[in-house]
């Protein structure tokens, strides 16, 4: 992070209340109501203020951040600081306009996360990237490797 800042790259946080319902399997209900589990986040005035004035990309770090960072934007218009809940389903051909770059792990097929990564990146650009994963023999899932993914 240091290396980060000495390169002033500027650094906003958001705070995330995970769920357990991040690594559930899918539901129809979800596909009907276009929502999923409720997960709780906090925005800090001085990270709304960045975000609605960006000296250049904002980039994510993980698709939980990504998740209330969109739905915060969709629901104000603008970045708001306070204390939110989302239960938004993000997934294609839903277009993410929050963020510019998101740094990801790699996520089980059919995930939520996964249809979040393809709703920002286009599965036309997601689908080759797992598919070379595989091939290299990429590790999945929360604890694997990573990739850096732009709209």
């Amino acid at each position: 992070m240091q290396r980060l800042k000495e390169r002033r790259i500027r650094i906003a946080s958001v705070r995330l209340a995970v769920g357990l319902g991040t690594f559930a399997p899918l539901s129809e209900e979800n596909w009907k109501r276009k929502q999923l589990h409720r997960e709780r986040f906090s925005m800090p005035s001085a990270t709304a203020s960045l975000l609605n004035n960006p000296q250049g990309r904002i980039i994510a770090v993980g698709t939980t951040t990504l998740r209330a960072l969109e739905s915060n934007l969709r629901e104000h218009g603008r970045f708001q600081p306070g204390e939110f809940e989302t239960s938004a389903f993000f997934h294609p051909p839903d277009t993410i306009s929050s963020i510019q770059g998101l740094i990801t792990n790699f996520h089980l097929p059919g995930s939520s996360l996964l249809m979040l990564v393809a709703a920002f990146s286009g599965t036309d650009r997601i689908l080759p990237a797992y598919k070379k994963a595989i091939a290299e023999r990429y590790r999945f899932y929360s604890y694997g490797d990573a990739m850096l993914v732009f709209a």
